[in-house]
């Protein structure tokens, strides 16, 4: 057995550290990179035989590729251990669908995969509303800093270069642009907060809800006893026929149709339509009296 070959099955045989990301990443980058011969034999037999031991060792020696992707995405204010395990997740879903016959090393295979997962994670977690949810959002996204060259907002000019570098609309950067530049900020500040001021900016001051107020309720209630009374006395006024036209037309779930109530009397639907607004001008009257 080869001495680099003794050396990366004792490194794969001490257990990675998970207290301490600098442990973590020093000890990724301690296992040895794979040949493309040793790459090869280990998805083959992976591939063939289910060997989940190729299978570590395949991920393994690939750790390190996966925090130096990671590092990549540290503007985002997300912790890179988090960013880390993300990309390991892409790494072993990677090498699962590896083909050792498809002429491309499992590093260049992977970088979609590693990516894709730390996208999705930084999408879900970034904003505690989504910032993109389309594909064309979703590049503007991870694209739009990098193609800014100055600080402040984009002018015209920029916006439509931005837009046909990355082929999406004008409309979509400038949208883009307007989220990515907002803040999220908590319902309720914190009674630690020292500026008094501030507070009045939490939502918690403006975005009241009313429809638990004692007075309110009370008062909704009265008012609704109220008017059903008032309807009820109003209502036993008319005529029979006008009466029943009503309860048709606007007081049950299964309403009727003037045309129904035409053939029902033996009148006209314009008749109708007279009864129904005679009727509703008489309710009003009484109800306002």
């Amino acid at each position: 057995m080869s001495q680099d070959l003794v050396t990366r099955n004792q490194t794969l045989a001490i257990p990675m550290p998970t207290g301490n990301l600098d442990q973590y990443i020093h000890a990724a980058f301690k296992i040895p990179v794979l040949s493309a011969t040793e790459e090869r034999s280990l998805a083959l037999r992976l591939q063939a035989e289910g060997d989940l031991d190729a299978a570590r060792e395949l991920v393994m020696s690939h750790l390190r590729f996966v925090v130096r992707i990671a590092r990549g995405y540290s503007g985002y204010g997300l912790a890179l251990g988090d960013l880390v395990q993300e990309g390991n997740i892409g790494l072993m879903k990677a090498v699962k669908r590896f083909d050792p016959d498809a002429g491309v090393r499992l590093v260049s295979y992977a970088v979609h995969w590693v990516r894709a997962e730390i996208h999705e994670f930084v999408l879900r977690n970034w904003r505690i509303v989504k910032v993109a949810t389309t594909k064309s959002q979703r590049k503007l996204f991870f694209n739009l800093r990098s193609k800014k060259k100055r600080l402040g907002w984009l002018n015209q000019e920029e916006v439509n270069n931005v837009a046909e570098d990355l082929g999406v609309k004008p409309e979509v950067v400038m949208e883009m642009e307007s989220r990515l530049s907002g803040q999220d900020i908590g319902f309720d500040l914190s009674a630690a907060d020292d500026d008094e001021d501030s507070h009045h900016f939490a939502p918690a001051a403006y975005l009241t809800d009313e429809s638990n107020d004692p007075a309110l309720v009370i008062e909704q209630s009265d008012w609704s006893s109220e008017t059903s009374g008032d309807l009820s006395v109003a209502m036993e006024q008319l005529d029979e026929r006008s009466r029943t036209i009503l309860q048709e037309r606007w007081l049950t779930e299964d309403k009727s149709t003037l045309h129904e109530l035409a053939a029902r009397y033996g009148v006209s639907a314009e008749r109708i339509r007279q009864l129904e607004k005679n009727a509703i001008g008489k309710l009003k009257k009484s109800m306002l009296a």
